[in-house]
């Protein structure tokens, strides 16, 4: 009985990892947005049998990370303008009363932390330094005390968040603003100013979905105008 106990704790350790993993691998825009998902592939590279593979592939696909149609391969997500309006509403609201909540319940030292973590996030990226794992959004919503928020925000649901982010203007003109956002979100929450600390994160989203749009009107007018040449 143990070790069958053990055999499957194993089992679930690996599946676990697998999931993180892949889901790494297309958040780093190795396995671009609509591009296909090849289970042998994954499983050479893992060094895993396929098996756990597609166990890992069925939970990406449960938190619409990966798409699959009857008969065809899975993909990765690509969603239609309509779906990410949706999916940036639903982080709005969330993380806007996430972020009042934060402001209510955040300890001093919390706080006194987070903002020496986000000067050395900034002073990593602008000596070109990638290698730092760094989420202020994560971390907000950790502070935040509800555990529903969390468990919604920062479970499964996030790895979905982190590559529609990271698609959302992440070039260097829109680092230096939200990281200008950011502190003015940590100024609203140090101080306690729950209207202001969910007014501004609301705004940061709604601004990261607009950019969003933007792009996602500029490559499609782009292949548009080749498909026309």
């Amino acid at each position: 009985m143990s070790e069958i106990v053990s055999t499957d704790r194993e089992a679930g350790t690996l599946g676990e990892q697998l999931f993180h993993d892949i889901a790494e691998i297309i958040q780093s825009g190795e396995l671009g947005l609509g591009s296909e998902v090849n289970e042998k592939f994954l499983a050479q590279r893992f060094q895993v049998s396929r098996g756990p593979v597609r166990e890992a592939l069925r939970r990406l696909q449960g938190i619409g990370l990966i798409s699959r149609e009857p008969f065809m391969r899975a993909r990765v997500v690509s969603l239609n303008a309509k779906q990410l309006a949706e999916l940036f509403q639903m982080r709005e609201a969330l993380e806007g009363m996430a972020c009042r909540l934060a402001a209510e319940n955040m300890s001093a030292d919390e706080s006194t932390r987070l903002l020496a973590d986000l000067e050395a996030d900034r002073r990593s990226w602008t000596s070109g330094d990638r290698s730092r794992k760094f989420d202020f959004h994560q971390r907000v919503v950790a502070a935040c005390g509800n555990q529903r928020i969390i468990d919604t925000l920062n479970g499964d649901l996030h790895q979905l968040f982190r590559v529609y982010r990271r698609q959302s203007g992440m070039d260097n003109q829109r680092r230096q603003t939200a990281y200008q956002e950011h502190w003015q979100i940590m100024r609203a929450i140090i101080s306690r100013d729950a209207d202001l600390a969910e007014s501004m994160m609301r705004s940061h989203i709604a601004r990261a979905s607009e950019n969003l749009a933007r792009q996602e009107s500029f490559l499609t007018g782009t292949l548009e105008k080749s498909a026309a040449s």
